[in-house]
């Protein structure tokens, strides 16, 4: 993890918030799992012009395993990061 923003007290402060205001990890959540989330990622990324400090729907609230996946599909370059379906049966590579 690069040093700025995160090293920020701004940044912990909207993380703290964030994970206030969405405490269970967004994709499990749309999956219908009950996950804590640990880590808050940004929707568009710093590096592709996104706010190193957005509003809170800005950033995602993930659990471990489903930021590494994100993280790692971006990396890749990938455009598909999120295999299965939500309850209701749509795809949840359509982004996030």
């Amino acid at each position: 993890m690069a040093a700025w923003p995160y090293s920020t007290k701004a940044w912990r402060d909207l993380r703290r918030a964030k994970l206030a205001a969405q405490p269970v990890c967004e994709q499990c959540a749309k999956r219908g799992l009950s996950v804590l989330a640990e880590a808050v990622d940004h929707i568009e990324e710093i590096r592709n012009g996104g706010d190193p400090f957005p509003a809170l729907d800005g950033l995602m609230s993930l659990c471990t395993a489903c930021h590494s996946i994100k993280t790692n599909a971006v990396t890749a370059g990938r455009d598909r990061m999120w295999k299965g379906c939500d309850v209701d049966g749509n795809p949840l590579d359509g982004g996030w």
